[in-house]
């Protein structure tokens, strides 16, 4: 089985503190996977690890056959990873399909040129269109971002996750500070980006989480604790009295 991503005895230390201790963890090509843990498990630090926001102390990150340990931010997401934050980070000022048309431009070959004009590139206005329909934000392309509702500018963020061409996609907290209707809406563009992609969550809502995932993973104090599927994960003790609360 062709593996997304694998963790093999990843560490991190700050200082003398040992936030992350020694997790294995590994995710196959295609699989929606959920990351669960009560606050200050190390679920943010994880992602930090995977996407080269913070540097491994000890063990390998492989995404799809290849060694990213450590590696820059920008080499990772050109190797295949994207992720979105939990506090929605967009750029405010350009309309949604600008925001959205700037992930598309490096994967249509637009680097850095003054010479090009990105409004004559068909391929990219076209591939642009394509992603807010499938994010629903077709009828607000021209909106500035900074005027859109919560629950959109969530939405185009997992647009401009996606724009990249990423294989891999890392979300974190995707439903945080939604409404139900808005969580539900939410939860349908996740399953419609997960078509062909490897979809890695970390979320609170269990009620997300065990309608989304095929496999979950459960974090606490640094370690993982169980990895499996959603239904052994619900009924495993150890996990109960951890984190989803005992029956005693």
């Amino acid at each position: 089985m062709n593996m997304a991503l694998e963790l093999t005895g990843v560490r991190k230390n700050f200082g003398r503190t040992e936030i992350i201790r020694g997790i294995d963890l590994k995710i196959p090509v295609g699989e929606c996977h959920a990351i669960i843990g009560p606050n200050g498990a190390g679920k943010s630090t994880i992602y930090n690890l995977i996407s080269g926001k913070y540097r491994v102390t000890d063990g390998r990150i492989h995404l799809l056959g290849h060694d990213i340990t450590n590696r820059q931010p920008y080499e990772i997401n050109r190797m295949g990873l994207s992720r979105s934050f939990q506090v929605t980070n967009i750029f405010p000022r350009m309309s949604v399909f600008e925001n959205v048309r700037c992930g598309v431009l490096w994967v249509k070959g637009c680097k850095y040129s003054f010479w090009q004009f990105v409004d004559r590139r068909r391929d990219v206005q076209e591939r642009t269109a394509e992603i807010l329909a499938s994010i629903g934000l077709s009828a607000k392309a021209d909106i500035p971002a900074e005027l859109l509702p919560y629950a959109d500018q969530r939405a185009l963020e997992v647009g401009i996750t996606i724009a990249c061409g990423a294989q891999v996609v890392l979300l974190d907290e995707p439903t945080s500070g939604m409404s139900h209707s808005e969580t539900e809406r939410m939860v349908d563009l996740i399953r419609t980006i997960s078509a062909g992609r490897t979809v890695v969550v970390v979320e609170h809502d269990m009620g997300v989480v065990f309608d989304l995932a095929e496999r979950i993973s459960v974090l606490v104090y640094g370690e993982i604790i169980a990895s499996d599927t959603p239904d052994k994960i619900r009924g495993n003790p150890k996990v109960r009295e951890a984190y989803l609360g005992s029956d005693n």
